[in-house]
């Protein structure tokens, strides 16, 4: 149990330093709705599953083994968030369209374009690949019976709490809608912020 907790602690210190991951699904959420926000979310969790899986078959050792491999899905995952970036600087800023997101009309076609953002997003960064690699073993008891288990008991729960937090950040974006959504120069502020924190992530993934 205290390992549990542990594990738990570490997570959530993770889903509450700004990411990728948290930025896209907070101006996803401000600029499109929190329900496209949460298909963005599932994305993200998926991913995330797709994440311990590739650990746990030991993907992770092909890319300390082979450098270039690494860095080949790293600048795939810059250049992805590069454009997701630029996606938010060329948002429609009509009032109409934010008010139709906000209204969760969105068409379906919508909400599988959030989670193939949200999707692409984590499983083009190999760090989070690295981070499952590194940080589920240690909560691993070999001496104990029944690995596999353990394993998908700590991957339920990391997949789970990142749900979880951007769900959160979904709803808080919408918080910040709600505060701005009447003034178009203000969304298309937080937009553009959305946009430069995104690139600026992915500049500094680029050069990382």
């Amino acid at each position: 149990m205290a390992d549990l907790l542990l594990f738990l602690t570490a997570l959530v210190a993770i889903y509450l330093t700004p990411g990728p991951d948290m930025i896209l699904v907070l101006g996803t959420s401000v600029s499109s709705g929190p329900r496209k926000a949460m298909a963005v979310a599932v994305g993200l969790a998926i991913a995330r599953g797709c994440h311990v899986l590739l650990a746990a078959v030991g993907l992770a050792a092909l890319f300390a083994a082979h450098p270039w491999t690494y860095h080949t899905v790293r600048l795939l995952g810059a250049a992805y968030l590069l454009y997701l970036g630029w996606q938010f600087f060329r948002t429609d800023h009509s009032l109409h369209n934010q008010s139709r997101s906000a209204a969760g009309t969105l068409p379906s076609a919508g909400y599988l374009a959030g989670f193939r953002k949200g999707l692409a997003t984590n499983l083009l960064n190999p760090k989070s690949l690295i981070f499952c690699s590194v940080l589920l073993p240690q909560f691993i008891h070999p001496e104990l019976s029944g690995i596999a288990g353990q394993f998908a008991i700590l991957a339920l729960i990391l997949v789970l709490t990142g749900l979880v937090f951007d769900f959160a950040y979904a709803v808080l974006g919408r918080a910040l809608w709600a505060v701005t959504g009447a003034n178009a120069r203000y969304r298309r502020m937080q937009n553009n912020i959305f946009g430069c924190l995104l690139a600026g992530i992915g500049l500094k993934v680029a050069l990382g």
